[in-house]
């Protein structure tokens, strides 16, 4: 056998009929269905099977204790009349809106600097992103301690915070609302950004430099445009979490004062544990749940993200 028929032998066994390229026999091959059916079931079990309890409970009539009663629509007709839920719902887009309007530039702005190679930066990094490691009600109930008005830093301050109650008034407790969520998750959407920036090709910029952009040229007219997906994304988490916050609320400003920080998830709470109506307080569950989910499918028809079919961050 000569050299170059073993040569034409060698090529045609790596090659299958008609010149196609042939699959190594290593038996290894896409992921089989059975590979989703754990997640599957959880996701079954833990959201698809309470979703659909709740809302069964929203048109019935039940206290938790003996067998729900049906309703109809007497709980959502209730809720509609209710001004309590029409205001809670106000705060709870309210709230929403001031934390993404506060945590995107924030979060853009450390994200795109801890992508960098500046001395220092993966310490401070890790010590910033240390508020993302503790659980709501623990930063709930750190903050309320710092910010008490007898004991904490406004009793010390007073040339700044007056009589030190911030959380005497609507705007004050909304203040430190959105500041304690900022503080707490503005690290989870800067981790998010510092990855969508290392993504971006380095010829990019190497091309702006020579064409003479600075560097403010470049993050607007590069950076931003390359982290369009991720902005996205991070917007529609934000606008999930602040629709549903419920654990700040609960430990900070227990809806007051008054109720000028009743949102949402807390009416929905008073309505279940506190007047026991958990019919009215699956409605409003349900309700969060739809405006949740038709905001989210707004933003995505809006910026395109649904039409974008690139790998690449940005395109």
């Amino acid at each position: 056998m000569t050299t170059a028929t073993a040569s034409a032998m060698d090529s045609a066994a790596k090659t299958g009929p008609r010149g196609r390229p042939s699959r190594p026999a290593t038996g290894v091959g896409r992921p089989g269905f059975a590979w989703a059916v754990p997640a599957a079931v959880f996701f079954g079990l833990f959201a698809l099977v309470p979703l659909l309890l709740v809302v069964v409970l929203s048109f019935t009539r039940w206290n938790g204790l003996g067998s729900p009663e049906f309703a109809g629509l007497d709980n959502w007709s209730r809720l509609l009349d209710d001004p309590l839920m029409v205001k809670s719902l106000w705060l709870s887009l309210l709230l929403t809106v001031l934390g993404v309007v506060v945590q995107t530039p924030i979060s853009i702005l450390l994200g795109v600097w801890a992508a960098g190679r500046q001395r220092n930066r993966a310490v401070l990094s890790a010590v910033y992103f240390v508020p993302l490691l503790l659980s709501i009600t623990a930063v709930s109930v750190l903050w309320r301690a710092v910010l008490d008005p007898n004991f904490g830093v406004p009793s010390q301050a007073k040339w700044l915070f007056g009589d030190g109650n911030l959380l005497g008034t609507q705007a004050g407790a909304l203040g430190v609302l959105v500041f304690v969520s900022t503080w707490q998750f503005t690290p989870l959407h800067t981790l998010i950004y510092q990855g969508a920036a290392r993504a971006v090709p380095e010829v990019l910029y190497q091309a702006a430099q020579i064409d003479g952009a600075g560097t403010v040229r470049q993050f607007f007219h590069i950076t931003l445009p390359q982290l369009r997906n991720s902005i996205v994304t991070s917007m529609i988490l934000m606008v999930v979490g602040g629709l549903t916050t419920f654990d700040t609320v609960l430990i900070l400003t227990q809806g007051g004062p008054g109720t000028d920080t009743t949102n949402s998830a807390y009416y929905m709470y008073q309505k279940a544990f506190k007047s026991f109506d958990f019919g009215a307080a699956s409605a409003i569950a349900l309700l969060l749940v739809l405006v949740a989910t038709l905001v989210s499918l707004v933003m995505v028809r809006l910026t395109g993200y649904d039409r974008m079919r690139s790998t690449m961050e940005g395109v």
